[in-house]
C-alpha cells in the first residue's frame, strides 16, 4: 500500500500465489476500493495499482497487526501445540 505499484511487483511481495490468483485478488481489492487501477497508455500498456483513500485509511488500522505479527512469529512458530478443548486445565 505504498505507492503505486505494478503486477510484478506483487509478485515479488507475494510467493506462492499463481498469477491466476493474484489477478482475482486485485480485483477484489479494487471492487471494495481499496486499491485503484491505473492504465498507463504506453506500448506495451502499463498497468499499475495505487491504494485508495479507503485502503490508506485500512493500513493505518493494519500495520500495528503486521507489526506485531512479525515480531512475534518465532515465538508462536516454535510453540508446541496444545492438546485437549479450550477451557481444560493440565494437572
Amino acid at each position: 500500500m505504498r505507492g503505486a505499484r505494478r503486477f510484478v511487483d506483487y509478485r515479488a511481495l507475494v510467493t506462492g500465489i499463481s498469477n491466476q490468483l493474484q489477478s482475482q485478488r486485485l480485483r477484489e481489492l479494487e471492487s471494495h476500493q481499496l486499491i485503484e487501477r491505473v492504465v498507463v497508455p504506453t506500448t506495451p500498456v502499463q498497468i499499475t495499482y495505487r491504494p485508495t483513500e479507503r485502503g490508506a485509511g485500512l493500513m493505518h488500522v493494519l500495520h500495528p497487526l503486521v507489526e506485531w505479527s512479525a515480531k512475534t512469529r518465532h515465538k508462536v512458530a516454535a510453540s508446541p501445540p496444545r492438546t485437549g478443548r479450550p477451557g481444560d486445565r493440565r494437572t
